[in-house]
């Protein structure tokens, strides 16, 4: 949620601030936002500042009809409007005296503070949290007669989750910047230097970066970056490469976002894969910074995470307790830390988050770190919050995603929890070495396999645009099917607007056949006939059963399943594979379907309305 960017220049780049900002502000748009601005620190003249509601484009479009001054400092944001409606008035950046402010977040305390600056004869032009925080800058400002103590007092008063920005039409030499459960990484130029809610917004000039700790301010000059705590002690950034470069986050000839990053989806997965084996051959994770007797000792799996994250959790259960005869729960991060969870100092919480910055997945952490567990992040974004606070962190080296609805990090997400779940199998000896090499062999052949899914995907489009009038669709599965079926339908109500729902097959009879009637539109992912225990021919059943009442039936079957053939108006084939990898291939026929759909309805697939691409709030 929210975009953010600073940036300092000097020399012959002083002149170039708003150009950094606007276009940093473009490369966050996926984060989802209802209104833009900027703010400008003009020598000898002071701050200069323009907001609009709506997308960026009516922002530059003010700017282009009322150009603002030159300058070499410069922030800029898109909000999310959380407190006060999405208007002009509300938008950032908000002005107290001569500071400008922008935020991040929510001020919990914000109605507390408000009142005492009232009473104190302060006048406020918005309904936000953030202008609060611009007066009480202002105000410690007047006090101290420097930015970066200023933003300390104000940062130790306030309450809930934040990243600020500020600039003083006196210094426009420098941003200051502070951190509070909320998202902030530093760009290292040359005589110049960023800040960003994410890499994303200074990619195109840098990818040197530091991470910033929680509770830290960091002030840039175009020469300089000064990290402190919030009490004023020096704190120490660790500074990092992004392994990306700016042309990964653009559309490179795709119509959309979403349609590159499905497209995507085979590197994602081999990159995700790649490196995680020595010398021998046996499976290494170098990131995982636990001890290996830890994690022989874990006797439960608790994995935490919201939305597509969470159905990749699904996936992971049922691989890992497969392969390493651990149990494992499941559990949504906002329900988390509210249900008196039984964790403790044996129990492994395994947070995965595609941002590394969700509000409710870095609390569900935080919590089983106060119960004593340890903590493993699965997630794409480096520098993020969540591995930094956890025991170890896997990567899964998808690259930028850009289009809120996830798709290739969902995929990427699955890769590591495999990786994960082979790695513990080794460890703890429930596989031997050649079995462990033998499920690599078949996770390296899925990139391939699921490339041959997308070559064979214009079907899938076909059905998809006839069907841009439909208002409700169904998704059935069994086993790893299931956890398909409902991320099917996720992606549906994400991008399409309709009414979509997954079902695990299996209770078909005990409810949801009570909805099918002539006519309705019913996807079902059909488990391989080979598996050990196969559930084929009760999927097969359901089939029968669905469609005898009437139902469009959309079938996923993998190469040479002719059993569904009689029974199915529709079959998209994927290549054959082991049935606890089969999620990387039967979730991608429908990605495509609703994003092809959402596209005939003439949507919007890269930023769906009321999503944002990082919930940074509970």
């Amino acid at each position: 949620m929210c975009g953010i960017v600073g940036y300092v220049g000097s020399g012959p780049v002083s002149t170039r601030g708003l150009e950094v900002v606007i276009e940093g502000l473009r490369r966050l748009e996926y984060r989802g936002y209802d209104s833009a601005g900027v703010a400008l620190v003009v020598p000898g003249v002071g701050l200069a500042t323009a907001k609009k509601a709506g997308k960026l484009a009516n922002l530059v479009e003010e700017l282009d009809a009322h150009p603002l001054p030159a300058a070499g400092a410069a922030i800029g944001h898109t909000r999310w409007a959380t407190h006060g409606g999405p208007t002009d008035t509300n938008a950032h950046p908000h002005v107290a005296g001569k500071i400008a402010v922008i935020h991040n977040g929510i001020v919990e305390n914000f109605v507390r503070l408000k009142a005492d600056l009232l009473a104190q004869g302060a006048v406020f032009t918005s309904e936000t949290d953030t202008e609060v925080v611009a007066h009480l800058l202002s105000a410690a400002y007047d006090l101290t007669g420097d930015l970066t103590a200023a933003m300390a007092t104000v940062a130790r008063s306030l309450e809930g989750t934040f990243t600020l920005l500020a600039v003083h039409a006196d210094h426009p030499e420098e941003v200051v910047g502070a951190r509070h459960d909320s998202p902030l990484v530093v760009g290292l130029g040359e005589g110049e230097n960023f800040l960003g809610s994410d890499v994303a917004a200074f990619i195109a000039h840098t990818r040197e970066a530091l991470e910033l700790g929680q509770d830290e301010i960091v002030t840039i000059t175009a020469t300089s970056v000064q990290v402190t705590d919030f009490d004023g002690n020096p704190a120490h950034a660790r500074r990092f490469t992004v392994d990306w470069d700016a042309a990964a986050a653009e559309k490179g000839g795709f119509r959309s976002f979403m349609d590159k990053e499905i497209a995507d989806q085979p590197q994602a997965v081999a990159d995700t894969l790649l490196g995680r084996t020595d010398a021998a051959g046996r499976l290494v994770l170098d990131e995982l910074r636990i001890d290996e007797a830890v994690l022989r000792s874990i006797d439960k799996i608790v994995v935490v995470a919201c939305g597509t994250a969470a159905y990749a959790g699904h996936v992971a259960k049922y691989a890992i307790e497969h392969w390493c005869r651990i149990p494992v729960e499941v559990e949504l991060a906002h329900e988390f830390r509210y249900r008196d969870p039984v964790v403790d100092e044996r129990t492994l919480v395994v947070a995965i988050s595609q941002s590394g910055e969700t509000m409710d997945t870095l609390m569900a952490v935080r919590h089983g770190h106060e119960q004593g567990s340890t903590t493993l992040a699965i997630v794409n974004t480096h520098g993020s919050t969540i591995p930094r606070e956890s025991d170890a962190v896997l990567y899964t080296h998808a690259g930028p995603e850009v289009a809120v609805a996830s798709t290739k990090a969902f995929l990427a997400q699955i890769t590591a929890a495999y990786l994960l779940g082979l790695y513990l199998a080794q460890l703890r000896g429930n596989m031997f070495a050649d079995e462990v090499a033998t499920h690599l062999a078949e996770l390296r052949a899925m990139p391939a396999k699921i490339q041959t899914v997308l070559d064979r995907a214009g079907r899938v489009r076909q059905i998809a645009r006839w069907m841009a009038d439909t208002q409700t669709v169904l998704f059935l599965g069994r086993h790893v099917g299931y956890p398909v079926a409902m991320e099917g339908a996720l992606k549906l109500k994400e991008l399409a607007y309709i009414h979509a729902e997954g079902f695990a097959a299996g209770e078909l009879k005990h409810g949801p056949i009570a909805l099918i009637e002539p006519g309705q539109p019913v996807f079902v992912v059909v488990p391989s006939p080979r598996g050990r225990h196969s559930l084929h021919s009760k999927v097969v059943s359901n089939i029968q059963e669905i469609r005898a009442r009437g139902a469009r039936t959309l079938v996923i079957a993998e190469d040479g399943d002719e059993d569904v053939v009689p029974f199915a108006d529709e079959v998209f084939r994927v290549p054959q594979a082991p049935t606890l990898l089969a999620p990387l291939l039967t979730v991608v026929p429908l990605q495509v379907f609703a994003c092809e759909l959402a596209n005939a309805k003439g949507l919007d697939v890269d930023q769906p309305r009321n999503l944002a691409k990082s919930v940074t709030v509970e």
